[in-house]
């Protein structure tokens, strides 16, 4: 059965790949503020995160939302119910459009900006799993050893707010910050008001249940 994750995996990737052999494509589809200020041109919030620089970085990307991916769709079937993978592609989708916002606004008449890749629905995936399991083991290179999720989260937030502040590097960190920020907030809304599932209260826990175990 392809779930999901494999499926926006596949039409990633197949847009990507196309986009790296055709400008058009790349043109039409990445996120470029001023087209969407003065050509209305929205659907870039969402097009931008279906194409990518590179093959490494759309394996990067992709293996990582494989990773979280399959675990958040099948604990939101777990939590909602039939409604899980309508309320997983919800947070997927309007990740991609909230992560850009802040960029958006900061660059709205910015002609020399553009922005690619689905970092941000990723890094919403990423951190909606570490607040579902705030004690699963995350690697960190060159860290030879893996550390609780929950640990990992804000030293992952403090070095993209780093990284963002010094402006290093093509890499778009507002959009991981935002992006994760968002995916914790989408998990506490949604099963604050469609569940019984108590996700702030299963987040602390887990974590004193962690580190009980000392």
């Amino acid at each position: 059965m392809i779930t999901l994750t494999i499926s926006i995996i596949l039409l990633t990737s197949l847009i990507s790949f196309t986009a790296f052999s055709n400008q058009k494509v790349l043109d039409d589809l990445i996120f470029y503020p001023p087209a969407i200020t003065n050509r209305n041109q929205w659907y870039r919030f969402i097009t931008s995160g279906l194409i990518h620089a590179d093959i490494m970085h759309l394996v990067f990307n992709m293996y990582s939302f494989y990773l979280f991916g399959d675990l958040v769709e099948k604990t939101f079937v777990q939590i909602f119910g039939e409604s899980g993978k309508v309320i997983y592609i919800v947070l997927y989708v309007v990740s991609l459009i909230v992560c850009l916002l802040p960029t958006y606004f900061n660059n709205q008449n910015n002609y020399h900006y553009r922005s690619l890749g689905a970092s941000g629905a990723v890094s919403a995936v990423i951190f909606a799993g570490i607040f579902l399991y705030p004690t699963m083991g995350m690697g960190i290179f060159p860290i030879p050893f893996h550390i609780p999720g929950f640990i990992f989260g804000p030293l992952y937030l403090i070095l993209s707010a780093y990284l963002a502040k010094k402006g290093h590097g093509n890499i778009n960190h507002s959009a991981h910050i935002w992006g994760a920020i968002f995916g914790i907030v989408f998990v506490v809304i949604t099963t604050s008001f469609m569940t019984k599932f108590n996700a702030i209260e299963n987040f602390l826990n887990a974590i004193q249940l962690y580190l009980g175990s000392f």
